[in-house]
């Protein structure tokens, strides 16, 4: 071995340092799209089992009443996106498995506007969360088992007119590069 060659710090000088996620209190530095809500949700534990608390009229989260609900899985390795709606939000929360949410604020007047924005739901963190109108949106399952979700839509499904429109994931409008291996529409 070249002994005239100091390894710790050739190799301390090539690499990145990683940036903080949490702030000195330990809640996450995440910024959404403007707009976005989120409630946390409680988990009861006993020697039986679990219950989660997926919504309550009394939380007074969103403006919007319940009016329509469905469910949707997304396998390992792949994405769903990119999607806008012009007239509803999805409100969503996760099941099963782990998802991210990969955001592109496209509304010229938003603090956010022409950012990207990631929000990871998982059962270690139960949340309701949803996305705003005119923002570009994907969905990727980051596990190794499917993700199963329930949307609560703030409109229901007009089947005869939906209400989203699609970009391709791989599309150069939106400065987001899914990471290798996935895969979708």
């Amino acid at each position: 071995m070249d002994e005239s060659r100091n390894l710790l710090e050739e190799t301390l000088a090539a690499a990145i340092k990683d940036p903080s996620t949490v702030k000195s209190d330990g809640t996450p530095k995440a910024t959404y799209a403007e707009g976005t809500l989120e409630h946390k949700s409680r988990t009861h534990v006993d020697n039986r089992g679990t219950v989660t608390e997926i919504f309550d009229t009394r939380w007074d989260w969103h403006p919007d009443p319940i009016n329509f609900v469905y469910t949707y899985t997304i396998r390992p390795g792949l994405a769903k996106g990119w999607g806008l709606h012009k007239e509803h939000e999805d409100r969503y929360f996760l099941l099963d498995g782990r998802m991210e949410i990969v955001c592109y604020d496209v509304r010229p007047d938003s603090k956010t506007y022409g950012e990207i924005s990631t929000i990871v739901l998982s059962q270690e963190n139960p949340r309701i969360i949803s996305i705003p109108a005119f923002v570009w949106h994907a969905n990727m399952n980051i596990g190794s088992s499917d993700v199963r979700v329930i949307n609560f839509p703030t409109t229901p499904y007009d089947h005869a007119n939906p209400d989203k429109v699609r970009l391709p994931i791989d599309t150069e409008l939106i400065p987001y590069t899914f990471p290798p291996g996935i895969r979708g529409w």
